[in-house]
């Protein structure tokens, strides 16, 4: 009788520790981080999206001016550009949950001081601009922090499906956002949507309070010393599995990621349309973007090999989105732009998550923020200019030879790869299958 009590007892452990396959396309949202963390940020990035299309609107009520609509973009991603980089060291530094209180909080506040500068009509185009540039120092530091957070939430093995789902998450906002806030601003005017995101950040605050610290995976923290910027360009220099990626995202991120710009002239000077059309064409992306985030989660593979095909589709798509006369059409060509631009980001982003060592991870993915938002101020005004003066479909196709150049730049630097970091889903499928604990999940 004790020795059947002892092997009852042996047992006992295993059925409350029991485990899960993680197999599927909504499998990170098992886990209750996670999902705090999803549903809070996508309240708070649908009026994110609403403000991006107010903004760029509101810019060109106030000049009319295509180039100066992509010199205010580029003003606003110019310190990403010189920031993210101390942004990313920061993150490997500090506790990334109160971090992201402190930058969430921040957007908050400017979006509020917009909102009211534009409901009392004594908004300038000074004004904007200074409120874009603190906007970018903000997000210098959250945005590595928000992108490095999220292997914090999940288990590994789960790493691929919850930035998947993140890209769901952004485009599905992507896809209500722009929406709304075309009614918005035919019926009360742009500062609605300023007050509408200023409101959405309380939901991302109060899920981060929620998240329990005890269940998060979080990356050892790096003391503080010197030359710890230079130490992680030469992790990425050393690895072409990381350089690689970030060079395709660079080509991409100046010259193909440029919608604030090119969209809005297409909806006004290309179908003669007004706000509402230009909501209609960014949600058309945002609908696509949410079909391929899906798919993404549900099949894609992460490493450079798969990066080189997302980079190729982005191109056909564009290219079709270019030359595509007609409204109806040219709203299903740039769903088409929304899948194909979601496949790449999640790809290349969960590439450098797996390949990066987690000490780095914070840096690695603070050049991924420079080569994605960092190269706007070069690519603002330049797409800016060409969509001005050649028309915005000619910023659409500059923008498909970026994908393709990527995608050459990648083919050309397979040889320097190393095998394992080629097709790394490949890797993962020969171990055991993906599992997840009932303690996480709770």
């Amino acid at each position: 009788m004790t020795g059947g009590a002892r092997v009852r007892h042996e047992h006992r452990p295993r059925q409350r520790r029991r485990t899960v396959p993680t197999a599927g396309m909504f499998a990170a949202l098992r886990v209750r981080n996670f999902r705090l963390y999803f549903a809070g940020q996508s309240v708070s990035l649908v009026g994110t999206w609403m403000q991006a299309v107010a903004q760029s609107w509101l810019v060109l009520q106030l000049t009319g001016s295509g180039t100066v609509l992509g010199l205010v973009v580029a003003a606003q991603f110019l310190p990403v550009l010189v920031c993210a980089p101390y942004g990313g060291l920061v993150a490997d530094r500090a506790d990334k949950r109160r971090l992201l209180m402190a930058t969430q909080t921040a957007f908050a506040l400017l979006a509020l001081a917009l909102g009211l500068l534009a409901v009392t009509h004594v908004v300038r185009l000074w004004m904007v601009v200074l409120l874009a540039v603190a906007l970018g120092i903000t997000n210098a530091v959250d945005s590595p922090t928000r992108q490095a957070f999220v292997p914090e939430l999940v288990v590994p093995r789960l790493l691929r499906n919850a930035v998947s789902l993140n890209s769901v998450m952004t485009n599905a906002a992507r896809a209500i956002g722009p929406a709304a806030s075309g009614i918005l601003i035919v019926t009360v005017g742009v500062g609605g949507c300023f007050l509408a995101n200023a409101a959405s950040f309380v939901a991302v605050l109060l899920a981060l309070c929620l998240i329990r610290t005890g269940q998060l995976h979080p990356a050892p923290a790096v003391e503080r010393g010197p030359g710890q910027l230079t130490a992680g360009l030469r992790h990425v220099r050393a690895n072409a599995g990381l350089w690689v990626p970030l060079a395709m995202m660079t080509l991409i991120g100046t010259l193909a990621y440029e919608f604030q710009v090119v969209l809005p002239l297409l909806a006004r000077t290309g179908v003669h349309g007004d706000a509402r059309i230009y909501g209609f064409m960014t949600s058309a992306m945002g609908l696509g973007a949410v079909v391929g985030g899906l798919a993404v989660a549900a099949y894609g593979q992460a490493g450079v090999v798969p990066l080189i095909g997302a980079a190729a589709g982005f191109a056909a798509t564009l290219t079709a989105a270019a030359v595509i006369p007609w409204l109806g059409a040219e709203l299903a060509a740039l769903a088409c732009v929304g899948a194909a631009s979601t496949a790449f980001l999640a790809t290349g982003n969960t590439t450098l998550q797996l390949v990066s060592t987690p000490a780095f991870r914070g840096r690695v993915m603070a050049l991924w923020s420079v080569t994605f938002l960092g190269s706007t101020p070069i690519g603002g005004p330049v797409i800016g200019v060409v969509a001005q003066h050649l028309g915005p479909r000619a910023g659409l196709a500059l923008g498909a030879a970026a994908c393709l150049a990527a995608a050459l730049l990648g083919l050309l630097a397979l040889p320097r790869i190393p095998e394992r970091h080629r097709y790394l889903e490949r890797r993962a499928a020969r171990e055991s299958p993906p599992q997840v604990t009932e303690s996480d999940r709770a």
